[in-house]
């Protein structure tokens, strides 16, 4: 479902139940953002306090009076839920409210569908779009059916509903079968790359924390640049060219985000392996954001579930030039290894990425030391194994 089919609501009106999950307040403000990056305006907010979710409207029936009134007063078309919500609350809620109602999961999806730009950016937005879509199907209430997609599509005997399962399971399949498509050439071109013996750069963190700045700034590249959350989301791949002479690649990727979908993280994972196939990440962390290392547990618990968790890190605090006392004096920490691992630098003004720049000179250093280490080894066992016949 998306907000290009809403007629593009002019004033949303937003809900958050604090259910003692912990920096509410964050997530209300990350709403917002949401929100106002789908190119919406919030005109109201809606809090309230519960030990566990109400089954037929998430909120209760006093809170969901109050969001009425408010519905009524402020015209508002759309409410906009900072939970998921279940296809039961979500019809119960649209019929008690007279709007149409959003959960925190559609209003992501709508954002990564009206980003999208590649090709198959476009396809893995469309399969989790549908994937989403086929939990709300219900009988007498689905997406489909309303848009009069069933006339003359039924086979014998078949109902709207069981018309709606089979076509979006069709388009599903041939979805998965187009990206499985796409990720063998990537996979094709990974090897390529390899056969180079290229050191795999992947910048990864949460989303609006200056990642495409840094990228560009380290690439000179035009990637898109703005103040919202989203607003990277196809994988881009530069060259870079380090002082002595060798070559890194660098891929800038999609900003993650608490409580990211999982049918979208299922559909980017062919694109999210260019992190998981990564020789090196560069954290990407916003060092003037309060919640910072939240944020940074989130992008590792994502990194988890992707299967990149294991996979070296620079961790790079970035915006140092709107914050500096609590990060200490040196813009440079290495670990017990002499590697560094620590950056404070800012995208926008160029202050160190001089270290930045150092750091990927001495990964590229011993990334084709382990190269020569390992061509010998091979050359040797054949050697041995020759010697022995």
């Amino acid at each position: 479902m998306s907000m290009k089919k809403l007629g593009a609501p002019s004033s949303v009106i937003l809900v958050n139940l604090d259910l003692a999950r912990g920096n509410d307040d964050e997530r209300l403000q990350e709403l917002r953002q949401l929100a106002e990056s789908a190119g919406l305006s919030v005109s109201a907010i809606v809090r309230g306090k519960g030990t566990k979710p109400d089954p037929k409207t998430y909120v209760g029936s006093g809170k969901s009076a109050d969001i009425a009134a408010l519905v009524s007063q402020t015209g508002a078309s759309v409410v906009i839920f900072n939970h998921e919500l279940t296809p039961a609350q979500q019809r119960n809620l649209s019929i008690l409210l007279n709007c149409q109602i959003i959960d925190r999961t559609s209003l992501i999806l709508d954002i990564f569908a009206q980003r999208a730009q590649s090709y198959e950016g476009k396809l893995q937005v469309e399969l989790a779009q549908l994937e989403y879509l086929s939990t709300r199907l219900i009988r007498g209430w689905t997406h489909l059916e309303r848009q009069k997609g069933g006339i003359g599509l039924r086979g014998p005997g078949e109902t709207q509903l069981e018309t709606d399962r089979r076509l979006i399971k069709k388009r599903v399949k041939f979805l998965k079968e187009k990206l499985l498509t796409l990720q063998r050439q990537r996979g094709m071109q990974r090897k390529a790359r390899v056969k180079t013996k290229m050191l795999s750069v992947s910048i990864v963190g949460y989303t609006n924390a200056g990642k495409s700045t840094l990228f560009n700034k380290l690439t000179r590249a035009e990637t898109y640049i703005a103040d919202q959350l989203f607003a990277t989301l196809d994988t881009t791949t530069r060259k870079l060219f380090l002082a002595d002479g060798n070559t890194v690649v660098i891929s800038d990727t999609v900003g993650f985000i608490r409580d990211l979908p999982h049918t979208l993280v299922a559909a980017f994972r062919a694109t999210l392996e260019e992190t998981t196939q990564a020789d090196l990440l560069l954290h990407v962390v916003d060092a003037n954001n309060p919640n910072r290392d939240e944020q940074i547990e989130e992008v590792n618990k994502i990194l988890r579930e992707i299967g990149a968790d294991t996979i070296p890190q620079i961790l790079v605090l970035n915006k140092i030039d709107l914050i500096r006392s609590a990060l200490g004096c040196k813009s440079c920490v290495r670990d017990v290894y002499d590697r560094i691992s620590r950056i404070h630098l800012s995208a926008r003004t160029g202050e160190g990425m001089d270290y930045l720049r150092q750091a990927l000179l001495e990964a590229s250093m011993e990334n084709s030391k382990k190269w020569h280490v390992g061509s010998a080894n091979s050359t040797r066992t054949i050697r041995d194994r020759a010697s022995a016949q």
